[in-house]
């Protein structure tokens, strides 16, 4: 049994002290015996040990104040002192970082006390459900940057930037895991390693977006967005440099300040500057969606992405504000003010995966990426008869039936009139048409508007009446996707027909 054993040293020495010239064993206390002390005996025995080693710890060297700070901890969790027991294991552990002592039986008798479990959370590693919803999106995450980087059939600058947008929030997701786990100290290179990225969220989604709507040439003057990265990095690479003991006591420190280990001391300012870069990208990434959205008729597929993008992008400037405000004034946010922006972050890297799994051809700098990135209809039950049959339909559909003129036409209906499923009028449009279904509807009802205008040589239909007699709800969405197609609106299109026809005549 558990039992303590009578100390075998004669009275207190001077200082300075010398543990190991005193030969007090490592199982001073709690060691097998033969003989069973009294409880009183066994608390006196005790106290003697803590007074030796509090006395020790008073004006020993580095190397001996470890081991009493460890047995001082040893012999308050005995005594039951928790709080005692806590303070001494903690500054062990900051002397020399040995977590596993946490596992100790001397621990038992305090191993249930709040004060005990706080050191446990701190520096032991923990799994919860958070972390591995952050492990399985940032390894999926990397997936996806890997195959962007790597898809020929995607503008190089486009993958290049999209790519590195999708990585750096996956390294950020999973140094949130390796935090939020404590791993953190199990691997202390990870310190501050998506710190370094935190000025490029904005400067690239922003060029990513002006590549794709303006097939923009980037010029030497656009390094200028990467200068914050620049300087921040020559902040951090004294750090980088460190080795992995000197980190880990970095990490350590803070922790002693009642400071996030995840932190750098540098917080305020990398904080406000990282708020601030978002805020401006933003506006700058708002402006292009508003200029794309000015040039079409319709909201079109990339449209739709680029708002969707957007709005996420939004959320997490929203949610990295509040997150900021709070570690600054150093309010260590919990539940889901800490985990809003690692979710708005694990969205965006989800969200660009479905589009490259499902809509590659928001990637490139037009829509003509029909193969998916990821094998869209590999599995597809979808044979080429049937297909070919599909389109057959749907030919008969658009050009006898003439169902485009329907003003609430959708791709749902169009699967009902062609007895087959959603995803399979889908695959059929992009395959045989290359287009997408709102692009296949748009082309029929400008290529009928086109043969209206063509034959009404008076001038004697108005361009509303022409609008819903080809399917449009209003004059100007018509007017919109009208002038998209022929770079004329409606009545400049009627009109120069009419003074061709004159010169014809």
């Amino acid at each position: 049994m558990i039992i303590l054993a009578v100390c075998g040293f004669q009275g207190y020495p001077t200082d300075p002290i010398d543990l190991n010239a005193y030969s007090i064993p490592e199982t001073l206390f709690l060691q097998q015996s033969d003989t069973v002390l009294s409880g009183a005996e066994q608390e006196r025995t005790l106290r003697e040990t803590v007074r030796f080693y509090e006395t020790a710890l008073a004006g020993n060297a580095a190397a001996d104040s470890t081991r009493a700070l460890r047995h001082l901890a040893f012999s308050y969790a005995q005594l039951e002192e928790a709080g005692k027991a806590a303070e001494y294991l903690r500054k062990y552990l900051h002397s020399e970082f040995r977590p596993a002592v946490l596992g100790s039986v001397f621990f038992d008798p305090v191993r249930e006390s709040p004060e005990f479990r706080r050191v446990q959370e701190t520096y032991t590693p923990r799994l919860s459900a958070w972390t591995f919803i952050y492990l399985y999106v940032g390894l999926i995450g990397f997936y996806i940057a890997a195959i962007l980087f790597l898809h020929r059939r995607i503008d190089q600058t486009a993958r290049l930037l999209v790519g590195s947008f999708v990585f750096i929030h996956s390294v950020f997701i999973l140094h949130i895991c390796l935090v939020i786990s404590n791993y953190q100290f199990e691997f202390p290179h990870s310190y501050l390693m998506s710190t370094g990225f935190s000025f490029l969220y904005g400067p690239l989604l922003y060029m990513y977006f002006k590549r794709t709507t303006q097939n923009y040439r980037f010029r030497p003057a656009d390094l200028l967005h990467l200068l914050p990265t620049v300087l921040l990095l020559l902040l951090l690479i004294p750090i980088y440099n460190q080795s992995g003991g000197e980190k880990l006591g970095l990490m350590l420190d803070r922790v002693r300040n009642g400071i996030n280990p995840s932190d750098s001391a540098n917080l305020v300012l990398i904080v406000s500057a990282k708020l601030g870069s978002l805020m401006l990208y933003g506006w700058l990434i708002r402006r292009e969606f508003i200029r794309k959205l000015r040039r079409e008729a319709e909201p079109g597929l990339k449209t739709r992405w680029m708002r969707n993008i957007y709005r996420i992008h939004v959320a997490y400037i929203v949610c990295y504000a509040i997150y900021g405000t709070l570690i600054i004034y150093q309010e260590t946010p919990g539940g889901l003010l800490y985990h809003a922006q690692v979710l708005a972050m694990s969205l965006m890297v989800l969200y660009v995966g479905y589009f490259a799994s499902l809509r590659p051809q928001v990637f490139s700098l037009g829509l003509s990426l029909d193969k998916p990135i990821f094998g869209k209809y590999k599995k597809s039950g979808l044979t080429e008869s049937l297909s070919c049959e599909l389109r057959d339909k749907l030919l008969i559909l658009f050009d006898r039936d003439e169902i485009y003129r329907e003003n609430d036409l959708n791709l749902e209906t169009l699967a009902e009139r062609m007895e087959t499923t959603r995803h399979n009028a889908s695959q059929v449009i992009n395959e045989h048409f290359r287009l997408s279904f709102h692009e296949l509807v748009n082309k029929y009802r400008i290529e009928q508007a086109k043969q209206l205008l063509r034959t009404d040589y008076q001038g004697n239909l108005n361009i509303i009446d022409i609008a819903y007699e080809v399917g449009y709800n209003n004059k100007v969405t018509f007017n919109k996707a009208f002038k998209k197609d022929t770079q004329l609106t409606p009545s400049q299109y009627q009109a120069q027909r009419r003074e061709l026809h004159v010169k014809e005549a």
